[in-house]
Order: C-alpha cells, then structure tokens, then sequence
C-alpha cells in the first residue's frame, strides 16, 4: 500500500518526464538546480530494497565479506577495487553483497529474479515486460546474468551517477537492440511497459494513447535530422537542454 501510495506522486510514467511541459522552475522564473538523490530516495530503490532486506546482520567486520567474496561460486571483485569503481562506500558494498548473497548464492541474477523483484513492488500493474527490458539494461556483455559488480556499477550509475551518466544509461535501456540508435518503435515499448507496471496509479490518469503522444512528442524534439532514429549525441544534446527533463530524472528512484 504504501508503495502504491508513493507511485500516486508520479505525474508521468515514462523516466524523462514530459518534453512538452513548461518546467516549474520557468513558471516561477527561479533558476534551475539539479536534483539531489537523498540517502531515503536510495533507500526507496526496488533493488536496494530487495538486497538490503537479505542482508545479514551488520555484526560481520570487512574481513568477513572479503572472506565471503571469495568463497562465492562467481567470484566478484575485491570490495576495495569496487569502491573505485563506484560512489558506495566499503560499508554499503558490504550490505548490498551479503543481500545478493543470500538472495543469489551462485552469485548471479537471472531474469526471472528481475521478474520477481518487481511483481513484489508493482503489484498494482504487470511489471514483466520492464523488467525484462531493465535485465537487458544491467546485462552488460549479453549473457543472461548478472554478476555482482555489473549490479552495483549500474546502481552507482542511476543512484548517484551524474546527470550526464544517467541519460547514457536512460538512452542504453531505450535502445532496446543495442545498435546505438533510438528508434520510435522501442521508445514505446519501454514506455508501455512503465505505464503497465504503474497500473493505474498514476496522477493525472493516463489515456490509452498517451505514451505513443508521448513518444512523438520527444520524437519531434529529439530527432534533428528527421532519419527517423535517435543517436546518443541527439539524444544527450536534447535532454540536457530541457529543464523538465533534467528535474525528472529524479523519476529513476521511482522504477528502478
């Protein structure tokens, strides 16, 4: 109920907000500043959620999740070379590996998990064509699972990446065959798919049309060459110069 209750404060389904919207910020003439992902926005997060709600009690010292780490059947990086990678610290590594420990002792996640994780947040709608396309988005070298240090290298990006690394990962899960361009046909279906994992908590309630409104909308903005594809210099030029779009990039909180 609760979740459902923070899913009614979304007034849009897709992650970049709506392109043809006039920005709070410009209605009120105040200038623009970038949104900041509190450590409760974090905590909202369906998959910290789900690891942290594993994990083992925190009286285990950094040598034990070392220990841990390599005794896993897929052996991740060391938690110290996994810092550097990413914006968590030693500690929260060493929560979030003793949840995807005991939830995936191989030390890996498979789709059907992905599934699962999100029918357990979006009850209210059918999440399994998102996180169908989510997988995808975290399975960085194609092979049907993912290990430890593509899961957290991918929280980083969406919980605390910068503006810039966030789009890049956006325009990745849009691009649903992966050959570096956005076209209509899987912006829509990504879009779809949030709007049927929302259900109808959504305010105000979406028509049936809307995200193929939606998608031209962005179309139109996006594609300045009118090929009928987006690229990611397109598609970066353009999200960064929209103010809506830039604010609603706090929307990731919401469906990841």
């Amino acid at each position: 109920m609760q979740r459902a209750k923070e899913m009614m404060k979304v007034s849009d389904g897709s992650l970049l907000g709506d392109p043809g919207r006039t920005p709070l910020s410009k209605k009120q003439g105040a200038k623009w500043q970038r949104p900041r992902l509190t450590r409760q926005a974090v905590m909202r997060c369906c998959l910290v959620k789900w690891i942290l709600s594993s994990a083992a009690p925190q009286g285990s010292d950094s040598s034990d999740s070392e220990l841990e780490l390599s005794m896993v059947r897929h052996q991740p990086e060391g938690l110290e070379q996994l810092q550097a990678q990413t914006k968590f610290t030693k500690m929260e590594l060493q929560s979030l590996y003793r949840g995807f420990k005991n939830e995936c002792p191989s030390g890996l996640v498979d789709e059907d998990t992905f599934k699962l994780i999100y029918a357990q947040f979006f009850p209210q709608g059918d999440a399994t064509t998102y996180a169908h396309f989510l997988f995808n988005a975290f399975d960085a070298d194609r092979n049907g699972a993912i290990c430890f240090e593509d899961f957290v290298v991918g929280l980083s990006i969406l919980l605390r990446g910068t503006v810039q690394e966030k789009l890049k990962w956006a325009f990745n899960l849009y691009d649903i065959n992966k050959d570096g361009y956005i076209t209509k046909e899987e912006m829509l279906a990504i879009m779809k798919s949030i709007y049927d994992m929302m259900g109808r908590h959504t305010l105000p309630l979406l028509r049936e049309d809307a995200p193929l409104e939606h998608v031209e909308r962005f179309f139109q903005k996006m594609d300045r060459n009118r090929d009928g594809v987006v690229t990611i210099d397109e598609f970066l030029e353009t999200c960064q110069k929209d103010e809506n779009i830039m604010n609603s990039m706090q929307l990731f909180e919401n469906v990841i």
